[in-house]
C-alpha cells in the first residue's frame, strides 16, 4: 500500500491549479488531491503526460509512445506516484542489460545471483561485468578504476567540470569511452560527454549500476504512456478536482485582498488559492511576462536563459516477421543506440513491432526522413540478420527535438526551487532543482516537492516526497 499523504486539515476547502499535465503536473496534482485539496490540472494539450507520452501516429494507425521512456528502482518519487494512481503494476521490471557488437555478439550485464542470495553491493554486477566479452581487458581495468572513483564525495559536487574531461584525467581507454560512457552514460542523460556535469554521471553509476541490485533494476510499461495515465483523471475526481484538457493558460494576476490567484486562459479566468507552475523551461519562459512583476522575476528569467535542450529520435517498426526473441538490447558501436521489442514488452500488441532510439546525437536529428529510417534499418540488419529476410510493413519516425534538458557544467545553480517570486505559486518540471538530471523521476520528485513546498505554506505540512533507497552491501558505508 503507498502511504497516504498527511492531509491539509486546515485547508480542506481550499484550491489549487497545476498548469501543466506532464509528469510534474501530475504527480503534484495527485498527492494534492490525495491530501484533501480541490485541484484543478490544466494542460494545453488533448492529452495527459508531455514528453512522456503516446497517441495516435496517423501515418500508420498505431499508438505510440513519443520515445520510449524507461524507469529504475532508484526512481522512487516516479513510483510513488504510479502507486498512487494504482499502476504499479503495469511496470515490467528486469535486472539484465545484453549489449550486442555489429556481427551479432552479446554481452549480458547484471546482478549474480545463486538461488535467493546476490552478491553485496558494489559487487553484484561485476561477474558479468568481468565476462562481458564488449571490453577488453584494458577497458575493464579502466572502468573499474573509473567506477572506484566515482564513489568518492568530491565527484558528487564538482559540478563545473565535464565528464569529458573528467574521462581523459582518469585516462579511460578509447572502448571505455565509446562502449560504456558514450553509449550508456552519455545516452542515458541525453547528451555529449563534454557536455554533462560530472556530478550528474556520478548519481547515474551510483544508483543504476553500484547502490544495489534493486536500485539499477530496469522497468518499462506495458501499456502506451498515456493509457498508463488514464487513471489520473478519475482519481482527481473522485477527490472533487478537474482535468481541463486544450486550455492554454495566457497569463495570471494575485488579488492581495482576497489572497487568491486569477487565471487567464483563450476559454476563460479560473480562480484560486494556490498555482503549481509544472511546465517546461521554455513554456515558464515566455509564461514570465504575463505574471506579476516581483523582486525575483528577473533572476528567474536569467536562470532559464542557461537552460538548452537536447533531441531523442526514435523509429517505430512493424516486420511481417520476428526479428529478434529479445525484449531490449544495447547496440554498440553505430548511430543507433537501443532496440526495444515492443511487440513483446506491450500487452495486447500484435505484430512485429520494433523501436529505435538515437539519444544524444543532433547529427541524427538532422538528417531527412528517408535518410534516417533508411540508416536505423541498415545498422539494425548489422545486430539481427533477420531483418535483411523480413517485410517492412510501416515505420514511423518520432524527432523530439525538446526531448531534455542538458546537465552541462554549471546548470545547478539555474535550477531554481520549488518556491518561486509570487506568493502562493511554486514552481515544479523537471528542470527545477531535484539533484536527479532529466528523466521522469526528476518530473515526479519537483511536483512532489511543489506539493510539500505548498503545505507548508498552507502551514499544514504534507509528507509525499519518496526518500532515496539506501545503499546496501558495501555502500552503506559509503553515504
Amino acid at each position: 500500500m503507498h502511504p497516504k499523504p498527511e492531509t491539509l486539515r486546515q485547508s480542506a476547502q481550499k484550491s489549487v491549479i497545476v498548469i501543466g499535465a506532464g509528469v510534474a503536473g501530475m504527480s503534484a496534482a495527485c498527492a494534492l488531491a490525495e491530501a484533501g485539496l480541490r485541484v484543478q490540472l490544466v494542460e494545453q494539450r488533448g492529452y495527459l503526460g508531455g514528453r512522456a507520452s503516446s497517441y495516435l501516429q496517423p501515418g500508420v494507425n498505431e499508438v505510440i509512445d513519443n520515445c520510449q521512456h524507461v524507469l529504475f528502482g532508484c526512481c522512487t518519487n516516479l513510483l510513488g506516484f504510479y502507486r498512487r494512481i494504482g499502476v504499479a503494476d503495469r511496470i515490467h521490471w528486469t535486472s539484465e542489460m545484453t549489449m550486442i557488437e555489429p556481427g551479432g555478439r552479446r554481452s549480458a550485464l547484471g546482478p549474480f545471483r545463486l538461488g535467493p542470495f546476490t552478491l553485496p553491493a558494489p559487487l553484484h554486477s561485476a561477474p558479468s561485468f568481468l565476462n562481458a566479452k564488449a571490453f577488453t581487458l584494458a577497458d575493464k581495468l579502466s572502468l573499474g578504476r573509473a567506477m572506484q572513483a566515482m564513489m568518492k564525495p568530491e565527484a558528487l559536487v564538482d559540478s563545473h567540470k565535464s565528464l569529458g574531461d573528467w574521462l581523459r584525467s582518469h585516462k579511460q581507454t578509447e572502448g571505455a569511452i565509446n562502449r560504456f560512457w558514450r553509449l550508456v552514460i552519455a545516452s542515458a542523460l541525453n547528451a555529449e560527454i563534454d557536455s554533462i556535469a560530472v556530478p550528474y554521471a556520478a548519481k547515474i553509476i551510483r544508483e543504476l549500476f553500484l547502490n544495489s541490485a534493486e536500485a539499477g533494476s530496469m522497468g518499462m510499461s506495458t501499456a502506451p504512456l498515456s493509457e498508463l495515465y488514464a487513471g489520473v483523471t478519475p482519481f482527481l475526481e473522485q477527490r472533487g478536482g478537474s482535468v481541463l484538457l486544450n486550455t492554454r493558460v495566457e497569463g495570471a494576476a494575485w488579488n492581495e485582498a482576497s489572497a487568491q490567484w486569477l487565471i487567464c486562459t483563450r476559454s476563460g479566468e479560473l480562480i484560486s488559492d494556490f498555482v503549481i507552475l509544472a511546465l517546461p523551461f521554455e513554456a515558464t519562459q515566455k509564461l514570465l511576462p504575463h505574471l506579476p512583476a516581483e523582486e525575483g522575476t528577473e533572476k528567474l528569467a536569467r536562470q532559464i536563459e542557461h537552460h538548452v535542450h537536447w533531441p531523442i529520435c526514435s523509429v517505430h517498426l512493424w516486420f511481417d516477421r520476428e526479428i529478434t526473441a529479445l525484449e531490449h538490447a544495447v547496440l554498440l558501436d553505430r548511430e543507433i543506440h537501443w532496440m526495444y521489442n515492443q511487440s513483446r514488452l506491450q500487452t495486447g500488441r500484435g505484430g512485429h513491432y520494433i523501436e529505435l532510439v538515437v539519444s544524444a546525437t543532433r547529427s541524427f536529428a538532422a538528417l531527412p526522413r528517408e535518410a534516417a529510417i533508411q540508416k536505423a534499418l541498415s545498422e539494425l540488419a548489422e545486430f539481427f540478420p533477420r531483418v535483411k529476410e523480413a517485410k517492412l510493413e510501416k515505420v514511423a519516425l518520432v524527432k523530439e527535438m525538446h526531448a531534455t534538458f542538458g546537465v552541462h557544467p554549471g546548470i545547478d545553480s539555474a535550477r531554481p526551487p520549488a518556491a518561486s517570486p509570487w506568493p502562493n505559486l511554486f514552481l515544479a518540471g523537471d528542470w527545477v532543482q531535484t539533484g536527479w538530471p532529466s528523466t521522469m523521476e526528476s518530473a515526479a520528485r519537483s511536483g512532489h516537492l511543489a506539493a510539500e513546498a505548498l503545505g507548508l505554506s498552507a502551514e499544514n505540512p504534507l509528507k509525499c516526497f519518496e526518500p532515496d533507497l539506501k545503499p546496501q552491501g558495501m555502500m552503506k558505508f559509503r553515504e
